[in-house]
């Protein structure tokens, strides 16, 4: 989920999550090594911690929600499409401290300083140029407070060879993967992101980085079929922390902090 095509437009409607024939539930259906493989990096980066008040910020009919409260008090899950909102009523129906609200990533209509951790997944590929979201994001965390962010990564290993054996270095810049039939105004972008990128931008709106993981390294539909999903999650566990350095995998967390 997300907000803007750039940070000039703020306002722009989750076009496809506002879709009746799309239902991004049924995109989970045979991705549960994905999910847990994200619930495992959230484990991980948040392990020992609790938090009064977090923000689950473009969470869709909140799939993580119900998850982050296992380890915030209250969970605001903020999201800019309203049918996935009231997807989340049904999906979130046993969960009173999960709160849905329609919000944009750039405007969450929160006091500055008010939250305790925030939580971003899954959102920055619709984001082309993400500063305008991370400078709100900065804006109502808490001096000190967590931040925790996963992106699509266009600098994964195998990525990386593929430029090589052109000669090439993969782009900074931010790479659009959208099919040419969507690159067009009526259709939410969808693009990679270079970590260095996005360490940059996030470096200048008042974060660093404490941790770094390396997400869904055997997304493979093959490698799913043939080992199944418990043990794609074990050498997950070992492949997390070990390849993060690398920028291994086709996701990358990160857990920051606000200066």
């Amino acid at each position: 989920m997300a907000t803007t095509k750039t940070a000039k437009k703020t306002t722009r409607k989750a076009d496809q999550y506002n879709d009746p024939k799309y239902n991004y539930q049924d995109y989970w259906t045979g991705r549960e090594y994905e999910h847990a493989a994200e619930e495992m990096a959230i484990n991980r980066l948040l392990k020992g911690k609790h938090f009064e008040q977090a923000i689950d910020v473009g969470g869709g009919y909140g799939r993580l929600s119900k998850f982050l409260t296992k380890y915030a008090d209250k969970v605001t899950l903020a999201e800019p499409s309203q049918q996935q909102l009231d997807i989340g009523k049904i999906y979130l129906k046993d969960m009173p401290s999960v709160e849905r609200k329609l919000l944009q990533a750039a405007d969450l209509k929160m006091p500055a300083s008010s939250v305790d951790l925030v939580l971003v997944v899954r959102v920055l590929h619709h984001l082309p140029d993400p500063s305008a979201e991370f400078n709100e994001i900065s804006r109502v965390l808490k001096p000190g407070g967590n931040f925790i962010l996963e992106f699509a990564n266009d600098a994964h290993f195998l990525n990386r060879l593929r430029y090589g054996v052109r000669g090439k270095s993969v782009p900074i810049k931010p790479v659009d993967i959208s099919s040419e039939a969507n690159k067009n105004d009526k259709e939410l972008p969808f693009v990679n992101h270079h970590p260095k990128a996005i360490i940059k931008l996030l470096h200048k709106a008042g974060f660093e980085v404490e941790s770094v993981l390396s997400g869904s390294n055997l997304r493979s539909p093959k490698l799913k079929k043939v080992l199944g999903k418990k043990p794609l999650l074990a050498a997950e566990s070992v492949l997390q922390p070990m390849l993060a350095p690398l920028y291994f995998g086709p996701s990358i967390w990160l857990k920051l902090r606000k200066k």
